[in-house]
């Protein structure tokens, strides 16, 4: 027993020990797992190699057993080859490589909080893409604030600036400040039921004052500059300050419609400009879209003529800003009805 005992409390120890080691290692390793996420970085992702792989094993499943070794055998003979190839023209002085296409994505929100990301994307690529290279855009967003959508838009055009064609594909939705984003490039492609349009600006506010005023409350508000405050959320709305508005309302919509019609001159704004959003064929009839394509069937049409390389800025976010995410998509998520209310300038 006295033997037992003993073992028992060797055992104890050991496994303390070693749960302790595996502790600190653990710890240690997700430090740096941690900081190496923090630190931002562009990531690449060759897309053609997606699709071939993709496009081997639908071969391979139509094959027995014996053809899928027979072409596996085939297709390590033919990635070989490939290999030497690429390996002998880079040695060569004379050798171009092929054109590539530059894959981005936009999920937009109101904030338009993917700008970010894209602005430095965008960089990356500026630092070695020329004219023969191009980028495709594929373009998600129901608009958002004015400034934001400027923001996103204006680094796009740092790539027109540099004469590198860009396309942007619309597979759901560039409606506002999407479409702002998406009339910047050389051409758009959409989906036949994407929805876009919405050519407008809104501004909405809700206003509790006669609540206040039935419960007794009194607020105040003091400011200097006559229209420092036009509408509010608690005081009384006047209609000089009602007419304020919109006159910032008719202005900031004529600056969208002469951003469209610099870039899209061939667009009959009166006609688009109401506010209206159109799916995907009416959009081409107006002139809205270039050609009715997802982008998935562009990227496969052109996997043969050029590098598809997908491009994507990572940062780990901390904590409060993903909470603040998920409370921007699920205010996002309503229709958009419930507003930034600092700045109610909406596209």
């Amino acid at each position: 027993m006295e033997y037992l005992s003993e073992y028992g409390l060797f055992l104890a120890k050991a496994v303390t020990i070693v749960i302790a080691i595996v502790a600190v290692a653990g710890s240690i390793i997700a430090t740096a797992m941690r900081h190496r996420k923090d630190e931002p970085g562009i990531r690449l992702t060759l897309l053609n190699r997606q699709y071939d792989q993709m496009e081997t094993a639908i071969k391979a499943a139509a094959l027995g057993p014996g053809g899928q070794k027979q072409m596996l055998k085939a297709e390590k003979k033919k990635d070989k080859q490939k290999a030497k190839e690429e390996k002998k023209a880079a040695k060569s002085s004379q050798d171009k490589s092929r054109p590539r296409l530059f894959v981005l994505d936009f999920d937009g929100d109101i904030r338009a909080s993917a700008t970010e990301a894209m602005r430095n994307e965008i960089s990356a690529i500026l630092t070695d893409a020329g004219e023969e290279d191009e980028v495709i855009l594929r373009l998600e967003s129901a608009g958002g604030l004015v400034h934001g959508y400027g923001l996103a838009a204006s680094q796009l055009q740092r790539l027109r600036d540099r004469n590198i064609p860009l396309t942007v594909a619309v597979d759901k939705v560039a409606a506002s400040g999407g479409y702002m984003m998406a009339c910047v490039a050389n051409r758009i492609i959409a989906a036949p039921f994407s929805i876009v349009g919405s050519i407008g600006v809104l501004a909405q506010i809700p206003n509790l004052h006669r609540f206040l005023k039935k419960h007794d409350v009194d607020f105040e508000q003091l400011y200097a500059g006559e229209y420092k405050r036009t509408l509010t959320v608690f005081g009384e709305n006047t209609d000089k300050g009602r007419e304020k508005m919109q006159r910032d309302l008719e202005e900031t919509h004529e600056h969208f419609k002469a951003f469209i019609a610099e870039r899209r001159p061939g667009l009959d704004l009166e006609a688009v400009a109401t506010g209206e959003h159109w799916l995907g064929t009416r959009a081409l009839e107006l002139g809205l879209v270039d050609e009715l394509r997802t982008s998935d069937d562009y990227l496969m049409a052109t996997r043969g003529e050029r590098d598809l390389i997908k491009v994507e800025f990572s940062r780990r976010k901390s904590l409060s800003e993903r909470i603040s995410d998920m409370f921007t998509r699920f205010g996002h998520g309503r229709d958009q009805r419930n507003r930034d209310l600092k700045t109610p300038l909406l596209m």
